[in-house]
């Protein structure tokens, strides 16, 4: 497994991942109409966004983006097949880090509130609480200020 940033030439395969995921699942055009699109999250990654990505044998199969003005963690997504195999805890590591070594001491994301899913107690894990749920939607936080 190799982990590194990503370029704008990776896109078309963190989509992939994206779409090919078991919970919390989009397809295409579902992430069309929420405003996220290739050449959208292409924009993105000029500004204040920075991913890692998970390759193995040269596919990728997990990414994660941040956004270094704001402090969230925007998006994750592993394929399943690559699920408990520490990559999304090892992608979520190297977006926090780069978060706090930004400044940032609140990170935050949204989530599905549906508590069965995986991501919540994966976030719990990673120390993640909630904080509210609203509209449909699990806001979490991890306050970094309390680490040694």
């Amino acid at each position: 497994m190799k982990f590194r940033e990503i370029t704008l030439q990776d896109i078309p395969a963190i989509f992939e991942v994206r779409v090919a995921t078991d919970e919390n699942n989009f397809t295409y055009e579902a992430l069309e109409e929420r405003g996220i699109s290739e050449e959208s999250v292409k924009e993105k990654l000029k500004t204040t966004y920075k991913g890692w990505l998970c390759e193995d044998d040269h596919q990728v199969v997990g990414f994660i983006i941040a956004d270094k003005k704001t402090a969230e963690i925007w998006v994750i997504a592993v394929l399943p097949d690559y699920i408990n195999k520490s990559i999304g805890s090892k992608l979520l590591q190297l977006a926090e880090h780069w978060l706090i070594s930004s400044g940032k001491r609140k990170l935050w994301l949204i989530t599905d509130p549906d508590k069965t899913l995986r991501a919540y107690s994966f976030y719990l894990k990673h120390g993640w609480k909630e904080t509210e749920t609203k509209d449909g939607i699990l806001y979490m936080e991890k306050d970094v200020s309390l680490l040694g």
